[in-house]
């Protein structure tokens, strides 16, 4: 094992797997010259040159349109977004294209895409750059939704997003890049759609992915040492999801609290909660308890953010609140 940042786990990924193909390149804004606006592709131009880490113009749309094409035609571009909130401007590009192309032409196009860069958000960026877009992307048939959470998996997934030849989206966090932790030496490939048990417990099963699920490991912590296990899955991949692993623990524990950085209508805690009420409702005692961010635009005060963004408290009151404890 090596110790990592999360930026340096992304940058790995990228230039193992464009060593080991050369179909494969980056583009995005700021990617080349500057080594990524968050340093995730550092080196990457003086290794690979100018024509496999392209710089482009302020331009999501059009950068995006060339990437489908190129990618149609034999390539495997890796799209560097400088946040999701941008990708908004290409997301006809995303749905009405990428998604939809390997249907729409009776499977003679597949789109082997990235589609990668920060979601959800990452202090006081304010309204239009604190959105998470998972649950929006995930709603697309079509597209792949990845989502990591530590180094390690960050790395083993974006490979494993790379050398797939389907549209994927892989979404990481401003707040993660610096983040250390242990990664494999060696290659290897963690599978789409396969969810991880983080920690293991028997009183209650948490569910979560991304940045926010520190808070859950916050929480088991905090609730051990009132003797309560809490186990935890990191779902990594969000479409297509591991509802599998999500209903054995569920079947031990009996309880489910859903935590994730999503407005509260329609996410992907709410599939979560309608597949296990609806599959394995006799498991259950006592109804599911989902944690979102509060149903308004981020707020740029850091005391109504502080409010608005789910913490390691609520995930306390949620999980003594299904075991009839609060």
């Amino acid at each position: 094992m090596k110790t990592l940042q999360f930026r340096e786990a992304i940058q790995e990924a990228m230039s193992e797997e464009m060593r080991r193909d050369e179909t494969i390149y980056l583009m995005g804004e700021e990617v080349a010259e500057y080594n990524g606006a968050y340093k995730a592709s550092k080196g990457m131009l003086d290794e690979f040159g100018a024509k496999r880490v392209i710089d482009t113009p302020i331009s999501e749309n059009g950068f995006t349109g060339i990437a489908i094409g190129s990618s149609m035609n034999g390539n495997r571009p890796i799209v560097e977004y400088m946040t999701f909130n941008f990708s908004l401007v290409a997301i006809d590009q995303i749905i009405n294209n990428a998604a939809k192309m390997r249907q729409m032409s009776g499977g003679q196009f597949n789109i082997p895409i990235v589609f990668r860069g920060p979601t959800a958000s990452a202090g006081q960026l304010a309204a239009t750059h604190s959105q998470a877009f998972e649950s929006w992307y995930a709603n697309c048939p079509g597209l792949k939704v990845v989502v990591p959470s530590n180094p390690a998996d960050a790395k083993g997934l974006l490979k494993s997003a790379i050398r797939d030849n389907d549209p994927v989206i892989f979404m990481e966090s401003e707040q993660m890049y610096g983040d250390k932790g242990e990664v494999p030496e060696g290659e290897y490939l963690i599978p789409l759609g396969v969810a991880d048990i983080k920690r293991k417990g028997k009183d209650v099963t948490i569910v979560s992915f991304g940045k926010i699920i520190k808070e859950a490991y916050k929480a088991a912590e905090t609730l051990a040492k009132d003797g309560i296990e809490c186990e935890i899955i990191d779902l990594r991949t969000v479409r297509p999801l591991d509802y599998e692993t999500i209903l054995e623990s569920v079947k031990k524990t009996n309880r489910l609290v859903i935590l994730e950085e999503a407005w509260p209508f329609g996410n992907v805690s709410t599939e979560i909660t309608y597949q296990v009420q609806n599959q394995i409702f006799d498991y259950l005692d006592a109804p599911i308890v989902k944690i979102n961010t509060a149903d308004t635009p981020a707020p740029f005060s850091p005391g109504l953010f502080e409010e608005w963004l789910p913490n390691s408290e609520d995930v306390v009151k949620a999980v003594k609140k299904v075991l009839y404890r609060d």
